[in-house]
């Protein structure tokens, strides 16, 4: 496929607003803009220098569309590594439908979605990893994500990558050599080293594969769940999480029939806290629908959060109850954190709390408990606390690479395979051939995540994704 073209989109978000950007990018991209554009100085944009803004008007004919600012930048120094230009005009939806109708009858046609940043990756100005990174950045709704994002566009990632990939191909271009002096039986790569080099590569693969964990909940936010019996205050502590009043309060139990979600930011981190329905028997059809919708929600969250009315708990049995329950929850979800929420502080007193506590200790679940108060807002920020404490934010603060791709994970998941299987070829005194095949397949895996290996496939499946204008 050849992209020899120019091309024209709007860059800024689509709708009415103060400004409007609108991108051209091709090998013909300024000369088109300035058979359209009238500078208020006599310019001539084809003669002016490259990153120069210029105040003038766009014209059809004799009509005047409107009074723009014009950018340009030229190849190989701008971020297509073509020549670009882009016109700051009003933000009206009709001057910009108008500017782009123009430029289109004028010779550029409208880029595809992604299509600047591919071009970008085509010229040599991005390699696959930062380009996809460029669409996580667009997407980040949180300072964790947003630091994933642009720590992996300006080629941390890359750069990790890059360096493994190049040590295996120095050890394989020896081990090649070797294939070509076969009947000089001789060892041109040194197979100490060769062992050192393939166990550096395998710990900093297991480290990628394992930061995959924190990295896809981070980009995609933690889903948290917040179960337990009707009208224990799971809708209350929505609201007080969020601030808002999100959910229907209502005394009457099964009030919420169906999950509620919404996001908050805690640390850095996006939470997804997902309000259900009440746990209970009950012959009504659609709450029925509602409870099942909740174990549905319990399976895809990260951390179950256990509400119980800390009032109730006085009860003789309640308690014993409560400890079945959270122990079914759990045998059931094995792997998901549970944390036991009791509500309802303020109407506990010490003697109550302290006899919740005894029998919460005699017990073998070795439950996390945190008391609160919904209603009153108390032990809300201890929860938050509790929640972010989940999250292995430590990577992040070291500045650590963190893989948030699932096609990066899949590679690198190939890579470490063909990776273990060199080293076991090594260790049993494979034959330098058949080592090769396995050594040749891992260059290829390492080359498919920043695009050293592609194809017109992958690359449209990448950039589909994208938004226009970008």
């Amino acid at each position: 496929m050849l992209y020899n073209d120019s091309i024209v989109a709007l860059a800024t978000p689509s709708g009415a607003g103060a400004i409007a950007i609108i991108r051209i990018s091709g090998l013909e991209a300024i000369s088109i803009g300035n058979s359209v554009f009238q500078s208020i100085k006599g310019k001539d944009l084809s003669k002016q220098k490259s990153h120069t803004l210029h105040l003038g008007h766009i014209i059809d004919e004799n009509k005047t569309l409107d009074e723009v600012l014009v950018s340009i930048f030229k190849g190989p120094h701008s971020y297509t590594g073509e020549n670009t230009i882009e016109i700051s005009c009003h933000g009206s939806t009709y001057i910009q439908q108008q500017i782009i109708q123009l430029l289109l009858r004028k010779g550029c046609r409208m880029a595809n979605p992604g299509e600047f940043t591919l071009r970008a990756f085509l010229n040599g100005k991005l390699d696959l990893s930062q380009a996809e990174a460029v669409a996580d950045l667009i997407s980040s709704d949180n300072e964790a994500s947003h630091q994933i994002a642009m720590q992996q566009m300006r080629g941390g990632f890359s750069n990790e990558i890059a360096k493994l990939r190049e040590e295996l191909l120095n050890f394989a271009s020896l081990i090649e050599l070797e294939l070509d002096f076969a009947e000089e039986d001789v060892e041109f790569a040194d197979r100490t080293q060769f062992h050192e080099l393939l166990n550096r590569i395998e710990f900093v693969l297991k480290r990628l594969i394992d930061s995959f964990a924190v990295g896809n909940v981070i980009k995609n936010g933690i889903p948290v769940a917040i179960v337990g019996e009707p009208n224990v205050g799971k809708s209350t502590l929505l609201n007080a999480l969020l601030n808002e009043e999100r959910a229907i309060v209502s005394h009457i139990a099964g009030t919420t029939r169906d999950t509620i979600e919404d996001e908050l930011v805690i640390g850095g981190i996006g939470f997804r806290f997902i309000d259900t329905a009440g746990i209970r028997e009950t012959e009504d059809h659609i709450e029925s629908i509602g409870i099942r919708k909740t174990f549905e929600k319990i399976e895809q969250a990260q951390v179950v959060l256990y509400l119980v009315d800390g009032s109730r708990l006085s009860v003789d049995g309640i308690l014993e109850s409560l400890l079945l329950e959270v122990g079914k929850t759990r045998n059931q979800f094995p792997l998901k954190p549970i944390l036991v929420i009791i509500n309802k502080k303020d109407l506990l007193s010490k003697e109550t709390i302290n006899k919740i506590d005894r029998k919460l200790a005699t017990n073998n679940q070795q439950l996390t408990t945190i008391y609160i108060s919904a209603k009153e807002k108390i032990g809300v920020d201890e929860l938050k606390n509790k929640l972010l404490s989940f999250v292995n934010t430590g990577a992040l603060r070291n500045n650590e690479t963190i893989v948030t791709n699932t096609r990066h994970y899949d590679s690198l998941l190939k890579a470490l395979d063909e990776v273990s299987k060199v080293k076991y070829g090594l260790e049993t005194n494979l034959s330098s051939d058949l080592m090769a095949i396995d050594i040749k397949e891992a260059l290829y895996q390492f080359g498919t995540i920043t695009g050293q290996v592609s194809n017109d496939e992958l690359l449209g499946n990448i950039f589909a994704n994208f938004c226009i204008g970008k």
